[in-house]
């Protein structure tokens, strides 16, 4: 079973919450009073607060603050496989706003504000609709209603072909030693364009896709090797997290710590 931090977080807070409260109401009166009738009434003679009290007092506005920032402002997570090279590396840190598709309530994602809808070519996070205890990171390109189709590792957007552009070959951070390298694109969605892969050394899926209502249709920037919409279908708009903003971080140890010109780097 995996670990649910936001249920631990929201849970942890309101336990704090009520026990600080239901002391707050009902028994910190009387230790008061009792302090009060001591003789000489001095900081010594005051009854102490139950230790389990002064904890829920200290954690319990810490523990609000970050529970509202994570659920409502923004949200750090790690980017643990390269199915979006070249643009997030394995080991980048990264920003996702929560308020840029619409304020959700933590736990059950009930929204309870309408702040916007994704555009074609963002980079989002998602709960994975086969399993949505897992969080997946792509980029939209079907909206809803859109006709899709991805053949001969081109996307073709309600029959127009999206430009595409090569750049020349690209052999990731995270490759082993000898890797043959792919070859790197730039594709413009809309906005400003971004690099994707493609790696002539391996298949490709195929197909033609209609997006339905209220769903999405997202692809991987490193085509040839993604698990996306090509192979479980759409991403429904109840499962959007929000938005990738920024790499505030890049730490793998294994390919040598912290690369320091990524931090701050703007993810396209």
């Amino acid at each position: 079973m995996e670990f649910d931090f936001e249920l631990t977080l929201v849970l942890a807070t309101a336990i704090a919450g009520v026990i600080w409260l239901v002391d707050a109401l009902l028994f910190a009166g009387g230790r008061r009073a009792r302090s009060m009738q001591n003789t000489h009434g001095s900081r010594d003679d005051a009854v102490p607060d139950p230790l389990i009290v002064e904890y829920a007092r200290s954690f319990f506005p810490v523990l609000l603050i970050v529970l509202v920032l994570r659920s409502f402002i923004a949200e750090p997570f790690r980017i643990p496989s390269g199915s979006m090279l070249p643009t997030l590396e394995v080991g980048d840190f990264i920003v996702v706003s929560k308020f840029a598709y619409g304020i959700r309530l933590p736990i059950t994602h009930t929204e309870v504000l309408d702040t916007g809808h994704p555009h074609r070519g963002d980079v989002v996070v998602f709960r994975y609709p086969r399993n949505p205890s897992v969080n997946y990171i792509k980029r939209i390109v079907g909206l809803p209603g859109d006709q899709i189709a991805y053949y001969n590792r081109h996307v073709f957007v309600n029959g127009k072909a999206v430009d595409m552009k090569r750049v020349g070959p690209y052999t990731a951070p995270s490759a082993p030693p000898g890797a043959e390298p792919q070859v790197e694109f730039h594709e413009d969605l809309g906005g400003g364009g971004h690099a994707l892969l493609l790696d002539p050394h391996t298949g490709s899926l195929e197909g033609e896709f209609v997006v339905p209502r209220d769903h999405y249709f997202v692809l991987g920037d490193n085509r040839d090797h993604s698990n996306d919409s090509r192979r479980w279908g759409y991403v429904p708009e109840a499962n959007l997290v929000g938005k990738a903003e920024m790499i505030w971080m890049h730490w793998n140890w294994n390919h040598g710590g912290i690369d320091w010109s990524r931090i701050g780097e703007m993810i396209q």
